[in-house]
């Protein structure tokens, strides 16, 4: 906890009746980032005034909220950032003080249980079945439909503590447990659905493409482990009259999935009349959209 003369005098000018006395001094104190908030904290417990205990809360959500998108940003510019990272800060907007190496410790405990079940000759679909027993009957994940507009099931902490979740979060988990394990699935843009393709790469002793051909073998969608097959999907798109076909089965990179994500979240903060929420999850997704643009 911080202790000198400027920090006392910023604390005792919070209760200013000036609104730009006020904003000055909450544009300083934020200045010291993170390690001001055990000074904040400290002064609304001996706080009897309401107005000035939302004063300090509302300091303290902007100090983490900035920590936020400065760790967002970091995440974005990253060369490979990680799907299960950023699910992370983004459970992190609800929960600033998340314990994370809990978080970690929990997925990885479901890494072993699956790669233990797993061997060099299984086939694609007897992959994914193992898969599948494991995070939905072995663990109980129960998906959720986005129209139910459930916040909570968009933070993938709450998600691995409750086994409750949306396609996105249950989605993260089953992409990141793909990437840690070697198994080719992938999420696909497919119009109002999120949904995963086995995605095959086949060598040819004829060729010299060291690459091979890339080939979709099946469909899964994360909220019940589903397979479904190429035909199906086709069905679906040709009922929704779906043009460009071609530009739906493309791998979703990290930094869209996370995007859109968000975007469902602020759909939900909105439904919900939770406008000041919505606004700055949009502000991360702004940010996430600058850094690809930049």
């Amino acid at each position: 906890m911080h202790s000198n003369k400027e920090i006392t005098a910023l604390l005792r000018l919070i209760d200013d009746p000036d609104n730009e006395v006020y904003d000055t001094v909450a544009s300083k104190l934020l200045n010291y980032g993170k390690e001001i908030i055990p000074n904040l904290e400290q002064l609304w417990e001996v706080t009897g005034d309401e107005e000035v205990q939302e004063r300090i809360e509302l300091l303290i959500h902007r100090v983490h909220f900035n920590d936020l998108q400065r760790d967002f940003m970091e995440w974005s510019r990253s060369k490979q950032p990680e799907l299960l990272r950023g699910a992370i800060l983004l459970a992190r907007f609800q929960f600033p003080d998340l314990n994370v190496p809990a978080v970690l410790t929990q997925f990885d405990q479901m890494r072993r249980n699956i790669w233990l079940e797993l061997n060099n000759y299984l086939t694609p679909l007897e992959q994914v079945n193992v898969f599948n027993s494991i995070l939905y009957n072995f663990y109980k994940l129960q998906g959720h439909e986005l129209t139910e507009r459930e916040p909570k099931h968009f933070f993938i902490n709450q998600v691995i503590e409750s086994k409750q979740g949306n396609a996105y979060t249950i989605g993260v988990l089953y992409l990141a447990l793909c990437e840690m394990l070697d198994i080719p699935i992938f999420a696909v843009e497919v119009p109002r659905q999120f949904i995963f393709a086995y995605i095959d790469t086949l060598h040819s002793f004829f060729s010299l493409d060291p690459n091979g051909i890339q080939q979709i073998q099946f469909y899964i969608d994360p909220i019940s482990g589903m397979v479904y097959t190429q035909q199906d999907v086709d069905t679906y798109l040709k009922k929704i009259n779906a043009q460009e076909k071609d530009l739906y089965f493309t791998p979703l990179l990290t930094k869209r999935i996370i995007y859109k994500m968000m975007e469902e979240l602020a759909l939900c903060y909105r439904y919900r009349r939770e406008d000041h929420k919505a606004d700055e999850i949009q502000q991360l997704m702004q940010l996430l959209k600058d850094e690809e643009e930049a």
